[in-house]
């Protein structure tokens, strides 16, 4: 069964790349389908940042990982590297949750 739930998955994205490869290219260099395209992996990591930060089952949780989350925010604020934003959101965790027990 679960076979069978893998092959019509893996038949299922195998037809979207076909449907997304088959779309005229006049439609594609449209300046709003740029805009679009551009856009759409930013939404995608904006919601499942916050899916894992403030999710948890089916509630919503509001613990260290938001002020992880704000660290992060500050340090991209400030401009900092990707490595010093990583490791602002980990400490800061890391503290909020020692300091909470």
């Amino acid at each position: 069964m679960i076979w069978a739930a893998i092959a019509l998955v893996a038949a299922g994205c195998y037809a979207v790349k076909l449907l997304g490869l088959s779309v005229p290219a006049a439609v594609l260099e449209r300046p709003m389908v740029r805009r679009l395209a551009a856009l759409v992996p930013i939404a995608t990591l904006a919601g499942l940042i916050a899916l894992q930060t403030f999710g948890e089952g089916r509630t919503l949780v509001v613990d260290a990982r938001a002020a992880g989350l704000a660290a992060a925010a500050a340090a991209l604020l400030l401009r900092a590297p990707f490595l010093v934003v990583v490791a602002a959101a980990v400490l800061v965790t890391a503290a909020v949750r020692a300091l909470t027990g």
